[in-house]
């Protein structure tokens, strides 16, 4: 497998393997999102998701994949800082507002500071047509977020924090995004930044959830949260592995801004699955951020 990744790397192949594991870790990352402001305090789901994906990677990291190479460890490092604050920010957010609200938000934000990040670190350049799709896809983000502050009365109080929030948590998934594929890109084998990243990313949250569960006055059952986490560790190793093997295939940009195609599913889920109010017009928003993201696969 390792080989076969290694051989269709920036080759057409390559491009249409990324393009399918884009739009793979798009779903993926929405049902994500919906774990995480679903039934349960999201510090909680959260913690509860890294332990069991902390878990599962272990045994892969530990016995089965190469062990990294020397300066792989700093790279590692600096990983694990920036997810640490990336996943507090993310949850914080949730607190504050909406997931149809916070959601988008966060994943259309990303993709313009990743745009930069890719041309800075790895040269990459876009067309004036992909451009114009960053504007569609920035367009609908302000939208929304213009279209909440104007008429969202859920959670009314703590919107402009929310979005706020937001934005910030936009900015990191852009940094991480960036980082992160130099760091795929860094190690001979992908799997091994794969296996360590999970392995090492699991060791955060877990206590931080503890010592909020030990604080609540009525805390969740564990057999429920647990149940939770076990599922959304899966989701997150294949949306979060699909989206880094994506930034190895293939351009950095394109698959982060691909990836947005989140915000329809986004919205799907949120009315089908947490019973928020969407309406016809944050949907056509959120559509603008997904055709956005289209356009900027075509325009490639």
């Amino acid at each position: 497998m390792t080989q076969w990744l290694a051989s269709i790397e920036a080759t057409d192949t390559g491009h249409n393997v990324a393009l399918a594991l884009a739009l793979l870790a798009a779903f993926l990352h929405a049902v994500f999102g919906a774990l995480q402001k679903g039934r349960h305090d999201p510090w909680m789901t959260r913690g509860a998701v890294d332990a069991s994906y902390g878990l599962m990677a272990a045994p892969f990291a530990l016995f089965v994949v190469p062990w990294p190479e020397p300066h792989m460890w700093p790279i590692f490092a600096g990983v694990f800082v920036i997810h640490v604050i990336y996943k507090s920010l993310q949850a914080w957010a949730y607190t504050k507002g909406a997931y149809t609200v916070v959601y988008p938000v966060v994943r259309g934000t990303g993709p313009l500071f990743t745009v930069i990040g890719a041309y800075i670190l790895f040269a990459e350049t876009f067309t004036l047509t992909q451009w114009l799709g960053v504007g569609v896809l920035l367009a609908g983000i302000f939208g929304l977020g213009a279209y909440n502050l104007a008429y969202l009365e859920a959670e009314r109080d703590t919107l402009p924090a929310a979005l706020g929030l937001a934005v910030i948590t936009g900015l990191f998934v852009a940094l991480y995004t960036t980082y992160d594929a130099y760091g795929i890109r860094a190690t001979a084998n992908p799997f091994t930044f794969l296996a360590w990243f999970f392995f090492i990313d699991g060791l955060f949250m877990p206590w931080v959830a503890l010592a909020r569960y030990r604080r609540m006055t009525h805390p969740p059952d564990l057999g429920p949260l647990a149940l939770r986490g076990v599922f959304g560790g899966l989701v997150a190793i294949f949306s979060f592995g699909s989206i880094m093997m994506a930034t190895r295939l293939d351009k950095v940009g394109e698959a982060a801004v691909l990836r947005e195609t989140s915000t329809v599913f986004a919205a799907i889920i949120g009315w089908l699955v947490l019973k928020e109010t969407v309406g016809p017009r944050r949907i056509a928003l959120m559509t603008l951020i997904a055709l956005g993201a289209v356009i900027v696969e075509m325009g490639g």
